[in-house]
């Protein structure tokens, strides 16, 4: 069976990183997996199996891969076909529309639909996420989402239907992330550990809330003997930097740029910390409880919650609650450590393996409900 995965690029964010994983797994359990990018290149790139046949089109833009879309997909003929993030779902629906191809075709919503449009000012991303979800009704398929979140958020803010969608879960833990792990940490504060060390992951972006996450260690900067690392690029870069400056933690507070393994970074962690305004389902906490790194996180849309049961199994705190975010940090930071909780959180996050995950997806890809016998 050829099964084609359908993305924008291999840039390095997270549904990026899952379509590689996701990809490379399908590989290995035998299937003939292409991976199409709309346009090309990117830093996950070098992570890609040498198994899984790469395309790269080259378009300059989503909209204007159609035609090279549609001619590689006839050329190739896939049996199912897989899309992930809203501007591709939808070239992709009207590609396979003009092949007669809807039945093969299955896209994924990788993000809080409410929020995530609102981020996307621009004029052309307006237009594609008012269509998405009528093109969505029009699907033989269901949507798949990646956590029960995503998937309420869509049908309360669309056209979407209940039935219109179901969940499978990213392919977060892999063999290759658990041999990462077992490598070294390059942050000097984390080689050489001289106080608790306090780490965020993700891009300098709004959605990240890296400036609540800085705030609430301004909070906590007297009471505990410790340092925040944040890993990761973006827009923000220069607006967290005078942040830092004007609270004057540069001591005490590194912005510590991209890095190509950060699990191995968090699991020399002293606490993990999720502060993002929304997600879809957020990888990186899962990575971090799969090493057993203490987290706290924020209760925000969607997927932290769906993680940390409900708060059973980590502190899960008021969205966008500065005061209550630093109380649990300086809270887990002081708290005794041991192996049961250690071992609660390594559990909670077993189906987050990439075989299960291939798994359900194809279940998902082949028409049948992940739920059945």
């Amino acid at each position: 069976m050829k099964i084609t995965i359908i993305i924008h690029d291999l840039r390095g964010g997270g549904a990026e990183k899952m379509m590689v994983r996701l990809a490379n797994q399908l590989a290995v359990m035998g299937y003939d997996v292409e991976m199409i990018l709309l346009m090309g290149g990117g830093s996950n790139i070098g992570y890609l199996s040498s198994s899984v046949t790469l395309t790269e089109l080259n378009a300059s833009r989503t909209m204007q891969a159609f035609f090279p879309l549609r001619s590689r997909l006839k050329q190739s003929n896939p049996d199912l076909i897989l899309a992930a993030l809203t501007h591709v779902n939808v070239i992709t629906a009207i590609t396979s529309a003009s092949l007669g191809w809807l039945n093969r075709l299955s896209v994924s919503e990788r993000n809080t639909y409410s929020l995530d449009k609102r981020v996307n000012s621009n004029s052309t991303m307006k237009v594609v996420y008012a269509i998405a979800p009528y093109i969505y009704r029009l699907l033989p398929n269901p949507v798949i989402t990646v956590s029960q979140g995503v998937a309420d958020d869509l049908v309360a803010c669309s056209v979407m239907r209940e039935s219109d969608v179901i969940t499978a879960p990213n392919p977060v833990i892999t063999e290759q992330t658990i041999t990462a792990a077992c490598e070294a940490a390059k942050h000097p504060w984390l080689c050489v550990k001289t106080t608790k060390v306090i780490v965020g992951v993700g891009r300098l972006s709004h959605q990240k809330g890296f400036d609540m996450l800085i705030n609430a260690f301004w909070h906590i900067r007297n009471e505990v003997d410790a340092k925040l690392i944040i890993f990761g690029e973006g827009e923000l870069k220069e607006v967290l930097l005078s942040q830092i400056r004007y609270l004057k933690l540069e001591k005490r507070v590194s912005l510590a740029g991209y890095t190509s393994n950060p699990i191995a970074e968090i699991k020399q962690a002293d606490v993990f910390v999720l502060s993002s305004r929304f997600e879809g389902s957020p990888n990186v906490l899962v990575e971090a409880m799969s090493v057993g790194t203490p987290v706290v996180a924020f209760d925000c849309p969607s997927g932290p919650s769906e993680i940390l049961d409900g708060g059973y199994i980590a502190p899960l705190i008021s969205n966008g609650s500065v005061r209550e975010l630093a109380k649990a940090v300086r809270n887990s930071i002081s708290t005794a450590k041991t192996d049961t909780e250690k071992r609660k959180r390594i559990r909670a996050v077993s189906r987050f393996t990439s075989a299960n995950s291939a798994n359900q997806y194809l279940r998902i890809l082949n028409g049948k409900n992940i739920y059945d016998n």
